[in-house]
């Protein structure tokens, strides 16, 4: 029989937090559609937090971004939406089809044929069978006590088809063909399933309709495993999905015989936890499964942050973290209490850090980011004054006060506390909470205007009471270790990958330098930053234009001499990409002191994410990053690194550096702090 006429193509790919396996599976497809002219891939993506959607974009798919995981089903259809009058190739992730498999499987369409599935076989080339017989309860009986395999040799005690050349009633959902003719006759996945079944309704559905399924061997994909094997919760929605299937087409007298059937399976093999987890489900059973981003708990987020969202740089990690946990649970930051009063004569600019405090404060309670109305920010009225006991004493009940009274009228009687400055102990000590995280993103009784007998005091405290201890600096954890035991846990800076990308146009401020930039933002702090070395810059490569940008909490008349030095203070995070993009070198010059040994700063991916090349003064969290930063040994030749990348470009490509950076989204840490923080670590 003469096979139908092709449609266009389109390759659907459902992603879910899918960046080890989504590169993978999208770049066998060139060959795998060797000889089929119309094809585009489309990566659906169902709200990942890792940096599935930067590893598609960077493969060349069209990428349709979704607002929440809501299931295989409503990808799917969001998939076929976005390419009406294709023929659709569904494809998971963790696939990776062999050379000329498409071809095959469009040359297997006939008249009354309306989806087609390949071959699937593992890593090492074992056949894994894909073919299925409708699901009754006496095939999941005979299952049950036979075991798949063996039960498949009977047509009438088994699903899986184990001998070759008997007809699909349906093909496991790892990768099919369905054509434009049969998506027009049947519409679309019914979304209600969420995870399984979804394909094993709409083939049967298809079939229903005169649309024949055909498994074609003669197309071969390598399918790396499926997350339901090992996953509990997965396992327990793919059983009680087969009763809902067999309820909706059989009626609900007997999905009863059904549910017992599938009970009993389980009920056999209750050794194994993953089974355990199926029959409670199956005792449980709800009408239809809860959508996947629940919060069970009902747990909330306390922050005490060591910035102020109202003048410091957002891009501090305390902020790029609540804020995404913040599309999940509710948030409420509270901005730094402090760590010292400033003084005249000891502290830089001390009217002017009094001043802004105060206006933070008047600030009250807010929503600051419109598409995240969770995110809520407040600053509480502090006495900053940490020497003395009874004073702090006193600080910590005026504080706590104000962020209990807050806490309560968001309905957070419970929340997860999240410290990242010592001194919020004393508030949070009598506080309820559900759990302690202390990010010790700093060595804070390492600051020189800091009380730093009373803040090392500080910081013992919540080592010793912290239910878990997040750090940046595995030189810090290390040495944390002794205290912290297996509650210390590593957990690296992201990037705001979409934020720091090349932007086309530059700030009129830097567009009208002339010749190569050598550049930094970010905060020039004078405990932080080594303004010798990078006046030393300016004198002894006059051929190039350093470019500060950031708040100076030191005078910077100093660089007034230099033509080639231009300062332009603080620029709004919005803007920074746009700046960036105008380095031709960006410098990391850091002094050498206790602070930056234990400090791994955030300033190193959002480079790397904009594809600079960089030139670093020597530490300890940089030495990971050898192979695409350039670390000085000395002052001598930080310059000599700097004059070698105007040169040559620095390490690999602007792309290279970029794609290093790929999996560490602010999302990807965010989940990692809620699971860690929750319990489900």
């Amino acid at each position: 029989m003469d096979s139908l006429p092709a449609r266009p193509l389109a390759v659907v790919v459902v992603t879910y937090n899918s960046a080890s396996v989504i590169s993978g599976c999208l770049e066998a497809l060139p060959v795998a559609l060797s000889g089929i002219a119309d094809w585009q891939a489309v990566v659906v993506d169902n709200a990942s937090a890792d940096s599935t959607v930067e590893l598609a974009e960077a493969a060349g798919a069209k990428v349709v971004r979704r607002l929440g995981n809501d299931g295989f089903a409503a990808g799917v259809n969001a998939g076929i939406a976005a390419a009406p009058g294709c023929d659709v190739l569904v494809l998971n992730a963790d696939v990776r089809l062999e050379p000329g498999a498409v071809a095959a499987l469009r040359a297997a369409v006939r008249p009354g044929v309306g989806i087609v599935g390949p071959k699937l076989v593992d890593e090492r080339g074992v056949v894994q069978h894909s073919v299925r017989r409708e699901p009754t309860p006496l095939r999941v009986l005979g299952q049950a006590l036979l075991g798949g395999t063996t039960a498949g040799k009977f047509p009438a005690l088994g699903e899986i088809v184990v001998r070759p050349g008997e007809t699909a009633d349906w093909i496991t959902g790892a990768a099919w063909l369905v054509t434009a003719e049969c998506i027009d006759a049947i519409g679309t996945l019914d979304e209600r399933y969420l995870l399984y079944s979804e394909e094993t309704e709409y083939m049967l559905r298809a079939r229903d309709k005169g649309f024949a399924t055909r498994y074609e061997p003669e197309a071969v994909a390598v399918h790396l495993g499926g997350e339901s094997e090992t996953s509990a919760r997965l396992w327990a929605l793919l059983q009680a999905n087969r009763v809902r299937l067999h309820r909706e087409r059989q009626g609900r007298p007997r999905s009863v015989l059904m549910w017992f059937a599938v009970a009993l399976n389980e009920l056999l093999r209750i050794h194994r936890p993953r089974h355990r987890a199926a029959l409670r489900g199956l005792i449980g059973m709800r009408e239809w499964p809860e959508p996947l981003d629940t919060n069970k708990n009902n747990a909330a987020y306390l922050c005490f942050s060591a910035q102020d969202w109202w003048y410091h740089n957002r891009a501090h990690s305390d902020f790029q973290l609540l804020r995404r946990v913040a599309k999940h649970r509710k948030v409420l930051l509270v901005n730094s209490i402090g760590l010292r009063m400033p003084l005249p004569g000891r502290s830089t600019q001390f009217l002017r850090r009094i001043f802004r405090k105060l206006k933070s404060v008047a600030m009250l309670v807010r929503r600051p980011i419109p598409d995240t109305p969770g995110f809520h920010v407040m600053t509480p009225l502090p006495l900053p004054f940490y020497g003395k006991p009874w004073l702090r004493k006193l600080n910590s009940v005026l504080v706590r006060a104000q962020v209990r009274a807050v806490s309560l009228a968001l309905g957070m009687k419970k929340p997860v506390v999240v410290a990242t400055i010592p001194t919020s102990w004393d508030v949070i000590k009598p506080m309820p909470r559900a759990s302690l995280v202390y990010n010790r993103s700093d060595r804070h009784s390492a600051f020189p205007e800091s009380d730093q007998v009373a803040i090392k005091a500080l910081e013992d405290q919540l080592l010793e009471h912290s239910d878990h201890v997040l750090y940046v600096s595995r030189a810090l954890q290390e040495e944390d270790q002794p205290q912290t035991g297996t509650r210390g846990h590593f957990l690296d800076h992201g990037v705001d990958l979409e934020h720091f990308r090349r932007r086309d146009q530059l700030p009129a401020d830097i567009a009208s330098i002339e010749g190569p930039v050598i550049g930094f933002f970010g905060s020039l702090d004078d405990y932080l930053v080594d303004f010798d070395l990078l006046e030393r810059v300016a004198k002894e490569i006059p051929e190039a234009h350093l470019v500060l940008i950031g708040d100076a909490t030191c005078s910077m008349e100093r660089y007034e001499k230099y033509s080639n030095v231009t300062w332009l203070d603080f620029r709004p995070y919005e803007q920074i990409p746009a700046y960036g993009t105008g380095f031709d070198v960006a410098l990391m010059p850091w002094l050498d002191n206790d602070w930056i040994k234990h400090a791994n700063p955030i300033k190193l991916k959002e480079y790397l994410a904009l594809g600079l090349p960089i030139v670093s003064t020597d530490f300890p969290e940089v030495q990971h990053y050898t192979d695409r930063v350039r670390v000085a040994a000395n002052p001598d030749d930080f310059i000599e690194q700097i004059r070698l990348t105007l040169k040559d470009g620095g390490i690999g490509t602007p792309e290279q550096r970029r794609r290093s950076v790929l999996s560490a989204s602010w999302d990807a840490r965010a989940r990692d702090l809620m699971r860690l923080a929750e319990g489900e670590a």
